[in-house]
């Protein structure tokens, strides 16, 4: 059925600005589509697409949805560099009752989007 997945959306008011943020954040080239108002912008990084979507009335007007992870070689220093550039902790770091021993944490970006890190 599934084979792999091969990208994730993340909604944001501000499509362009969140994954500029981003694409500087990770040394990754952001590409646009606009059509009229509406903004979809997006980066690769690992062979994996992130993609920012608008936010509004028809396309998910809450926000939130999934939570992408990603992967870090030091869950410690990922957390303090992003904590140092303007997000905020939303939980963590923690390990899994998964038997794995890795650990994860979450972050809030600059626009309220919540990111996972996953490292040892």
């Amino acid at each position: 059925m599934f084979t792999a997945c091969t990208r994730i959306m993340i909604f944001s008011k501000d499509p362009e600005k969140s994954a500029n943020w981003w694409g500087d954040i990770l040394d990754a080239s952001v590409h646009l589509n606009v059509k009229g108002t509406s903004v979809f912008a997006w980066f690769t990084i690992g062979g994996f697409e992130v993609g920012f979507h608008m936010l509004d009335e028809r396309n998910n007007p809450r926000g939130g949805g999934l939570v992408p992870y990603f992967a870090v070689g030091d869950l410690d220093a990922a957390l303090s560099e992003l904590l140092a550039v303007g997000c905020t902790r939303h939980r963590g770091p923690y390990t899994p009752a998964d038997g794995t021993g890795h650990r994860i944490a979450q972050i809030v970006d600059p626009f309220g989007n919540i990111i996972g890190l996953d490292g040892p």
